[in-house]
C-alpha cells in the first residue's frame, strides 16, 4: 500500500495554505479501515469532570465531519457524568500498523435525537437491549445479574420495536485543533497540526 504522507496535503509543504484536515483524515481513515485487523475506529477518549482529574477509555468512532467526532454512550455513565460537568474531550486515534496518529481536542455537546434515533436503530438488535440492561459505570453484583436483565428485556420486547433510552445518546467533539503524526526513521517524526481560524483551519509543521 502507498503511504499517503502528511506532505500530499499541501504544495510544496506550505502549511500556512492548508485549509482543510478532513481531507487528510478520511484518506488516513481509508487507508487504516483496510489495514487494521480490528475496529479501526477505535479511539481514545480522555475526560475530566469538575475534580479535574482526567480520565481516558477506548470507544469507537461512529460519525465524522465537518462539525467534529460522534461517538455514543450512556449520559449515566463516568464520561457522561464527567461532560455533563466539564463539556471537553480529547481524543487519539493510534493505527499502529501504519504508524500514524491523529489527536484532536475541543468542547461536546450532544448530537440531535434524529442521529441518535437513527444511530441506535441501525444497532444489532441485542445490542439495543443491552443498551437498556446496562447501567453503565454502576456497580454490578455478578455476571447473572446483566445476563437475567437482558434477557428479561429481551422477552419483555419480544419481536417488537427496541427504543432508544433517553439516558442513551452520542456526542460530538468539535476540534478546536487536529494534530496529525506519521513515524519517519530514527523518530524524525512528521507533524502538522491545524488549528481553528475563524471558519477556517491554519496548518503548522510542529518539531517531532
Amino acid at each position: 500500500m502507498d503511504r499517503l504522507r502528511i506532505d500530499d496535503l499541501a504544495p510544496s509543504n506550505d502549511f500556512t495554505r492548508a485549509t482543510d484536515p478532513w481531507a487528510l483524515f478520511a484518506a488516513w481513515m481509508a487507508q487504516a479501515e483496510a489495514s487494521e485487523p480490528n475496529d479501526a475506529n477505535a479511539m481514545a477518549l480522555a475526560t475530566a469532570g469538575s475534580d479535574g482529574l482526567p480520565d481516558v477509555r477506548m470507544v469507537l468512532l461512529k460519525g465524522v465531519d465537518a462539525r467534529g467526532f460522534v461517538f455514543y454512550t450512556n449520559t449515566d455513565s463516568a464520561k457522561g457524568e464527567e461532560l455533563a460537568q466539564n463539556p471537553q474531550a480529547a481524543l487519539v486515534l493510534h493505527w499502529k500498523s501504519l504508524r500514524r496518529q491523529i489527536r484532536a481536542r475541543g468542547p461536546v455537546s450532544h448530537v440531535t435525537p434524529e442521529e441518535a434515533d437513527a444511530y441506535f436503530a441501525s444497532r444489532a438488535r441485542d445490542s439495543r437491549i443491552g443498551a437498556h440492561a446496562s447501567r453503565q459505570s454502576r456497580p454490578l453484583a455478578d455476571r447473572a445479574t446483566l445476563e437475567a436483565e437482558v434477557a428479561a428485556l429481551a422477552a419483555r420486547f419480544e419481536d417488537g420495536p427496541v427504543p432508544r433510552p433517553e439516558n442513551w445518546i452520542g456526542f460530538r467533539v468539535a476540534p478546536v485543533s487536529i494534530e496529525f503524526w506519521q513515524d519517519g526513521p530514527f523518530r524524525l517524526h512528521d507533524r502538522v497540526r491545524f488549528t481553528r481560524a475563524g471558519d477556517g483551519w491554519a496548518g503548522a509543521r510542529l518539531y517531532p
